[in-house]
């Protein structure tokens, strides 16, 4: 089989057989097919699309290039929650010990940030001492022990997904349904749970422009977890503005933290309780409405937090953050940002907030980048939200003084405008 006639019966549009796709991912794990010939390939499917088949031949040959993680140890029902990326997204961080508290059991592996959205491992590592390593029988017997672990990607999980992933980046392949659906389906399909529930975002932040377009990936990432006997859901929200206030990864962590006391945002609290009760229902432990009753009551009894403090312990960190937020990395300088008019926040775009994070050290523009844990962007308010001249917009926390230049793109991004509007729902559609 020759590599080019598969690259010209894409670029003709024609469907892939499944015997095609193996060799295209087998090839190039083994380093058979050079880059500039899958680029090719890859251009060829965004451009001409794959059909269903397609897409459920390349997830399964893109899951079976590398281990797939046994979990038939862990006693009870395995749920396992995927965001598609965004700015200030610590849901992992709050909405998993809600669910483990219920009696759900987590066996999570999660990524790090790249660009202007926040990775969940890095978030954990500004946790002192906190380590996401661990044995695959490490990782089951903590979840059967605790009923929760969060780690990273094992270096075999999918690697064919590693390669292609880094490739799409480089050569603007990323905004393609099925290679973002299989790149998806196959890390969660390897990880080995039982149940996936996703959280698919939309808008400025996201890799997903519209409602439209997350449903359709939503839509093709359920079809291909059913097909392999999972139960599956999808979460579609909006990545306009970020979630919740803080940016930044200690000051996420903290943000979670206050979250599980009650004392969260309230748009990341209702996202983290209407997901929650998703998983549930999934899960087969209730409805979706006492499901949500049950993501409440698991703050309003403090059992959520328990488990979050347990989780930290187990994975080596110092648990007494959870009383003490002075105990995780602290930023040097504080700086208050103001503003100079009346109005109602009507733009907060995620993306440019991100990337104003990133240039203060809060994310990484590639993957050997250093973070600094310390750093970020706590907003005061957010869409909607009234202002008057003078009032704090944000609290920019920072470990070398701001530039007159970032502060100036700091204060265009957000815009305000003299009457109230109605402001959209935190999750915009739920579909399983």
């Amino acid at each position: 089989m020759h590599f080019v006639d598969i690259i010209d019966k894409k670029k003709r549009g024609l469907q892939l057989s499944e015997d095609e796709i193996k060799e295209w991912i087998k090839g190039y794990v083994d380093g058979v097919y050079p880059d500039y010939q899958v680029s090719s390939l890859l251009m060829a499917i965004l451009l001409k699309g794959m059909d269903e088949e397609e897409t459920f031949n390349l997830t399964k040959a893109m899951m079976e290039s590398g281990d797939i993680i046994d979990l038939s140890e862990i006693q009870g029902i395995k749920v396992d929650k995927h965001s598609t990326g965004g700015v200030g997204d610590k849901t992992t961080l709050s909405l998993m010990p809600m669910v483990a508290s219920c009696g759900v059991k987590v066996a999570k592996m999660s990524g790090r940030g790249l660009g202007h959205t926040g990775g969940t491992l890095d978030k954990l590592e500004s946790i002192p001492g906190f380590s996401i390593s661990m044995s695959e029988e490490e990782f089951v017997n903590q979840v059967n022990n605790i009923g929760i672990a969060i780690i990273g990607q094992t270096a075999n999980l999918v690697p064919a997904d590693k390669k292609i992933y880094a490739l799409r980046d480089v050569t603007a392949t990323v905004d393609s349904i099925p290679l973002i659906a299989s790149s998806i389906m196959s890390k969660k399909l390897a990880s080995g749970t039982d149940v996936i529930v996703l959280d698919v975002k939309y808008g400025d932040g996201a890799f997903m422009p519209t409602l439209e377009k997350a449903e359709e990936l939503s839509y093709e990432m359920i079809k291909i977890g059913k097909n392999y006997g999972k139960k599956v859901a999808a979460c579609i929200s909006g990545m306009d503005q970020p979630l919740g206030n803080a940016v930044g990864n200690a000051l996420e962590v903290k943000e979670a933290i206050d979250t599980l006391k009650g004392k969260g945002p309230k748009d990341f609290t209702e996202l983290c309780l209407a997901t929650g009760a998703v998983i549930l229902e999934q899960a087969g432990v209730t409805d979706r409405e006492n499901g949500y009753k049950m993501m409440e009551e698991s703050i309003a009894d403090g059992s959520a937090l328990e488990v979050l403090r347990k989780l930290i312990k187990a994975q080596g960190g110092d648990e007494r953050i959870v009383d003490d937020e002075t105990l995780l990395p602290q930023a040097p300088y504080i700086t208050k940002l103001k503003s100079n008019k009346d109005g109602y926040v009507s733009e907060l775009p995620a993306k440019a907030i991100g990337i104003l994070a990133m240039n203060l050290g809060a994310g990484r523009e590639t993957l050997e980048d250093e973070v600094d844990p310390s750093v970020g962007i706590v907003l005061n308010k957010k869409v909607g939200d009234r202002v008057e001249a003078g009032d704090v917009l944000a609290y920019i926390h920072h470990s070398k003084p701001l530039t007159q230049e970032w502060m100036n793109r700091f204060a265009q991004v957000i815009k305000l405008v003299p009457e109230a509007f109605e402001v959209a729902p935190v999750i915009e559609k739920i579909i399983d």
